[in-house]
């Protein structure tokens, strides 16, 4: 074996690209509990400070600073560093901290709307070249659009398209920079291409193209590298370098692309076994492991990406979902792949204090070890910043070696790739299904072939057929932007390094989402179980609507709503799947609405559960605001009942906010009672729970006294903010959400 490989256990990852078996082979499990635990050193609490100021400065600008004489590249910046002398892991995105880049490749209007909105001015050679010589993907994307995307695309109907941003939702397998090596990595690229031989059809040209685009990417990781003075053509000789080269792989991704979810990985048990060599061999103690992993994580906070303002409408915040994948149980033995580095990951929120990035994101099983779901249930308690995803029904489907992207959506490490699709909004749907295809807001005939309907009472029998075959038109809408958005995308913004740390013959995945289902599902059974007079103007258009009697509402664990939900979603799942995929990608579905549903809201006229004209949704699957008042239990069992494999298997979002004397009156009542609500929410077979313990008190306060909550952190839908950085409304919206106050 290579020397950089001593003392690990031989098996297939020596001979091929197999990561998973050199985790497998020689992780070490860890049960016991956090008292191993260390504090900050110095030379990290020295370089936190530094960012800390920093971060202080960009909140009052919301951008610190952009670096307009550049375009977006793997090895486009020179190196940057916090404070050298004192960083243990080095490399930024360009040559100083939280200086944002340009990438023109996704859409030159959005640079330009992206700098107006900073005052800032692009360079003129740059300027010139993507207006004179070089296409890119947003005008791609509308040469191809068809009247009927565009105007679903301007009402709302589709919302959040990436056809004016880089799609995201692809991890690099970035361990492999540091298991293998560059160089040998460049070497497999290039026997991968030599096979790549028959009839050159369309599907095989492209692939060739990718796979040469993919071994000058890796070459240029390696100059990267360089500039900062590290070697990395062959494999990582130590727990320093193992974080360093992994970090240079992921470093790569975010220089090169702005994706909306640039993840991170599972990187946990990977890390752990140099650490624990390291350890054993005397060259390392845990003060210096913990150190690694606080500045590594340092890094990672750092990350960001020059947004237009509509895109920080939708996804407030200013996140990057640099989620990180932590825990989870081995597909053969079921056996814990909890380690002593899945503490000192999570320990970061109490070295370098609580923070939305990297996006904690805890791999659950009922068979983790107690200690460690305690100590992740008081982290919750005490930070607001973890998310839980269900690793029982994942692990089946996607094996013990997999991560999520952005918020929910699990895939394959270095095996799968995602075509991320933003969301149909299916409250408006629905409105449209009563009122013949004509925008309830804007006005004007956006899906043709339907009726409106004149009924002074609504009839469910007619309100459903009519909105399930809108559903069917939609989906069709749907499936061509996001067959034309994925093959504009690959043609003119390509994410070379990020997919050279892939298979050649990866999988993909084509992940649609919805918005408004719970507002669907209340005014479905409104509709059902009331009576619901609709409120015509002059046109005949619904514009709002007079309830009689009550109805059961999502939320509260009564299968007459909650069967309602399932089937909207798996009617509109089933009808996704009858249109054929870019790159024969499988279609999924989730139910996520990031912070948008705020926006969403905005766009959608009154519906019919008695929501009114600009409201917002509730994040999610989440139940609408207020309307679980069954408690926190039935609230989390109607969510429980969305199937996650057969339907919504790109991910079902629930964000879930107790007040923290309804879990217990001492911390130890706390954490024992929020273990035992994730342990019965998961063994339900529910897929994602995001845990806020609060009270709305708190936020209120923060949105008066700002100052009095600097670092406030809170799960918001599939990911965590500070507070402090979301808008208004968004504060608004989120301080409404129903806080559990009984069980």
């Amino acid at each position: 074996m290579k020397e950089e490989w001593r003392g690990f256990k031989d098996g297939k990852w020596t001979t091929e690209i197999n990561v998973r078996d050199f985790i497998q082979l020689n992780y070490r499990p860890y049960q016991d509990d956090e008292q191993f635990l260390v504090g900050t050193t110095p030379r990290t609490k020295t370089v936190w400070d530094k960012c800390s100021d920093l971060l202080k400065e960009e909140l009052k600008k919301h951008v610190l600073d952009i670096d307009t004489d550049h375009m977006s590249g793997i090895n486009a910046y020179e190196a940057g560093y916090i404070d050298k002398d004192n960083e243990v892991i080095v490399g930024l995105q360009t040559d100083a901290p939280l200086k944002r880049i340009v990438n023109p490749y996704g859409g030159i209007r959005m640079v330009y709307q992206e700098l107006e909105a900073y005052g800032y001015q692009l360079n003129p050679t740059v300027d010139k070249y993507f207006n004179e010589f070089r296409k890119t993907h947003n005008q791609g994307v509308f040469d191809a659009y068809t009247d009927e995307i565009k105007k679903a695309r301007h009402v709302g109907l589709l919302t959040g398209l990436p056809d004016a941003y880089g799609r995201g939702r692809i991890i690099g397998d970035y361990r492999r920079v540091a298991l293998y090596g560059i160089d040998f990595l460049m070497a497999e690229k290039k026997k991968d291409f030599e096979q790549l031989l028959g009839p050159m059809t369309n599907e095989l040209i492209q692939l060739r193209e990718d796979v040469s685009m993919q071994y000058r990417a890796l070459d240029e990781i390696k100059k990267m590298a360089a500039k900062y003075g590290y070697d990395i053509s062959k494999p990582a000789r130590n727990s320093k370098e193992a974080v360093q080269w992994t970090y240079f792989g992921y470093l790569a991704a975010v220089k090169e692309n702005n994706g909306a979810a640039m993840s991170l990985g599972r990187v946990d048990a990977f890390l752990d076994i140099y650490i624990t060599r390291d350890m054993e061999e005397g060259t390392l103690d845990e003060v210096g492991a913990q150190e690694l992993i606080d500045q590594f994580i340092i890094k990672l906070r750092l990350v960001r990406h020059l947004r237009t303002p509509e895109y920080d409408e939708l996804f407030s915040g200013d996140p990057t979902w640099v989620t990180c994948s932590i825990g989870g149980i081995t597909e053969d033995t079921h056996t814990s792949m909890v380690t002593k580095t899945s503490y000192r990951i999570l320990h970061t929120l109490t070295n370098l204090d609580p923070a939305p990035e990297p996006n904690m994101t805890v791999l659950w099983s009922e068979k983790l070890p107690e200690s460690f779901k305690k100590y992740c249930a008081k982290m919750s308690i005490n930070t607001d910043a973890i998310q839980y995803e269900n690793d029982d029904v994942m692990r089946p489907i996607y094996g013990d070696d997999y991560a999520i992207a952005c918020c929910v959506s699990a895939m394959r490490e270095g095996k799968d790739m995602q075509f991320f699709g933003a969301r149909c909004n299916l409250a408006k749907a629905l409105l449209y299904s009563m009122n013949g295809g004509v925008d309830e807001v804007k006005g004007g005939l956006i899906v043709p072939g339907f009726e409106k309907m004149t009924d002074e009472v609504l009839d469910y029998n007619k309100v459903k057929e009519s909105y399930f075959r809108m559903l069917e038109k939609v989906a069709e809408i749907y499936a061509n932007a996001m067959n034309i958005i994925h093959y504009m995308h690959d043609k003119y913004a390509y994410e070379a390094g990020q997919m050279a740390l892939h298979d050649t013959n990866v999988n993909r995945l084509m992940a649609y989402g919805v918005a408004g289902l719970s507002v669907v599902a209340d005014s479905l059974s409104a509709i059902k179980y009331a009576k619901v007079k609709p409120i015509r103007n002059e046109e005949g258009i619904a514009v709002d609507f007079e309830i009689e009697g009550d109805f059961p509402k999502y939320g509260n664990d009564d299968d007459r709503v909650d069967s309602i939900a399932v089937e909207v979603l798996e009617k509109f799942y089933a009808e996704l799947k009858k249109h054929p995929c870019y790159r024969d990608a499988h279609p999924t579905l989730s139910v996520l609405t990031i912070t948008s549903n705020v926006v969403y809201g905005s766009k959608t006229g009154s519906t019919p559960d008695g929501r009114k004209a600009g409201i917002p949704f509730a994040p999610g699957a989440n139940p609408m605001h207020g309307r679980d008042a069954s408690g926190a239990i039935a609230s989390l069992n109607s969510v429980a009942k969305i199937n996650y494999g057969d339907c919504c298997r790109d991910g079902i979002s629930n964000t879930f906010s107790i007040v923290p004397t309804t879990l217990g009156h001492t911390k130890e009542e706390q954490v024992e009672n929020l273990v035992s609500l994730l342990d019965g929410y998961f063994i339900q077979g529910a897929h994602h729970l995001n845990v806020n313990v609060l009270n709305r008190e708190t936020l209120i306060e923060a949105m008066e006294d700002p100052d009095k909550y600097p670092l406030l952190t809170i799960r918001v839908s599939g990911y965590a903010v500070r507070f402090n950085r979301l808008t208004r409304k968004q504060q608004e919206e989120v301080s409404a959400r129903t806080f559990h106050e009984k069980i």
